[in-house]
């Protein structure tokens, strides 16, 4: 991860401002912690977004508490020269104020008894309950120790807050550093879609497929995917949340991939659906082409004061009308809308935010209303159609195809950019990039 501390020192300063808006308090945001994969082998380490974003640090264990007057605690692990052997340096407290900015910084071992404290008097205490039960029990053991202790001048904090309301909502429209992560994702992102349509030849297996994807991820500088990579041939295609497995790649049907590089812990996220013998066939194209239609229209529609629901409801209307020309429906637009039947072969929504998390932070309602896009905003463009492979009602040259087309666009003053154009998706070119 690239570290800039003043980034990360602007961020708390808005954080402490909007939190002294909102009452003050303090924030606690904990760490993410190892976990074991099997025996004594660890799961690769990924940190917790919010704690990243916040402080910058890259190691497990501890937490961040930041206060509305600017107070900022660390509680990291201790430098340890035996144990830095095995598992790689560490900030240590010194380097949590030397180079992290802390405040004030302490070991993780004096968490528990230094936290109640640090807590007292805090007056609203901003922390994401339900999230992790262990930081669950911690909290509520603090709480109930404080309220003992009232009659001798402790006071626990009186009301709880989420730190949605400040963080993700801070988090939901990226800076300009953010988007320059942002768009070398898209950039590495582009670069593996292609091998996966070089790659995705009659016979290869989908593993063999999501190899040369994670590797492109990897050889250009990325950490490696940002969520599970799906590689879904033929009827497999049909399953939204696929995960590469061991299914062969066959002449005649198409590859849906959906995979995005993580960057400087941002990520895309882009699917593509080519053909397997390196040609559409006329019934795949004409479903393709429905998709893309209606993709690059909602595209068209990305802008400051448009809405996510009215962009997908206006997709929904495009896609039903594509489905009724390929057979997959019968009667009118709106009647397949009231009856919801097109759900059979559309079923999710046509967008969501993107940034450190594939799905990412930040409400869609506001007051209970869509929320309107505003600049800096990025979204996922995500239309697909998937005909499952049993459905005798439909076309059977559609029977088991999937496709979907997804691109990450950034809401900007005058419209919109989209991140990840360089990644081809127009039929023919999507033909010409399939080598055979």
């Amino acid at each position: 991860m690239t570290f800039d501390p003043s980034l990360h020192a602007a961020r708390r300063r808005e954080i402490a401002a909007r939190m002294a808006a909102e009452g003050g308090g303090v924030m606690l945001l904990p760490a993410a912690e190892e976990k074991l994969r099997n025996a004594d082998a660890e799961y690769l380490f990924r940190q917790d977004s919010d704690h990243a974003y916040v402080t910058g640090l890259d190691e497990p264990s501890g937490c961040a508490l930041l206060y509305a007057d600017g107070r900022y605690v660390l509680f990291v692990r201790p430098r340890d020269p035996e144990k830095e052997i095995w598992t790689g340096r560490r900030a240590g407290v010194e380097g949590a104020k030397a180079a992290y900015g802390a405040t004030e910084a302490y070991p993780v071992g004096e968490l528990d008894q230094r936290l109640p404290a640090l807590l007292d008097g805090a007056g609203t205490l901003w922390f994401s309950l339900g999230r992790e039960a262990t930081w669950d029990v911690r909290v509520g053991r603090v709480l109930c120790d404080l309220r003992s202790r009232a009659r001798a001048g402790a006071r626990a904090p009186l009301r709880m807050a989420d730190p949605a309301l400040v963080l993700h909502e801070l988090r939901l429209v990226k800076s300009e550093p953010e988007v320059r992560a942002l768009r070398k994702a898209a950039e590495i992102t582009a670069e593996a879609h292609l091998a996966a349509m070089r790659d995705g030849q009659p016979g290869r297996r989908e593993y063999q497929v999501q190899a040369e994807i994670e590797y492109a991820f990897r050889r250009r500088g990325g950490t490696g995917p940002g969520y599970g990579t799906i590689v879904a041939a033929g009827p497999n295609a049909t399953i939204l949340h696929y995960r590469a497995s061991d299914a062969p790649l066959k002449d005649g049907e198409v590859c849906l991939v959906d995979a995005g590089a993580e960057y400087d812990f941002y990520t895309a996220d882009v699917s593509r659906t080519f053909p397997i013998s390196g040609s559409f066939t006329k019934a795949q194209r004409a479903a393709y082409e429905v998709v893309l239609d209606a993709q690059v229209k909602a595209i068209e529609e990305v802008k400051p004061g448009a809405t996510l629901d009215a962009i997908h409801d206006a997709t929904v209307r495009r896609l039903i009308e594509g489905m009724l020309a390929l057979g997959l429906l019968r009667g009118t637009v709106d009647e397949r809308l009231a009856d919801k039947s097109y759900r059979k072969y559309y079923m999710h929504r046509t967008s969501h935010w993107l940034g450190m998390d594939v799905h990412d932070v930040g409400a869609y309602f506001l007051d209970g209303r869509p929320r309107p896009l505003v600049p800096g905003m990025v979204v996922t463009i995500e239309p697909g159609l998937y005909v499952p492979p049993d459905d005798a009602a439909a076309p059977e040259a559609l029977r088991g195809v999937g496709i979907r087309i997804e691109d990450d666009v950034l809401v900007t003053a005058e419209g919109h950019e989209n991140l990840t154009a360089s990644t081809p998706k127009d039929p023919d070119e999507v033909e010409a990039c399939c080598v055979r």
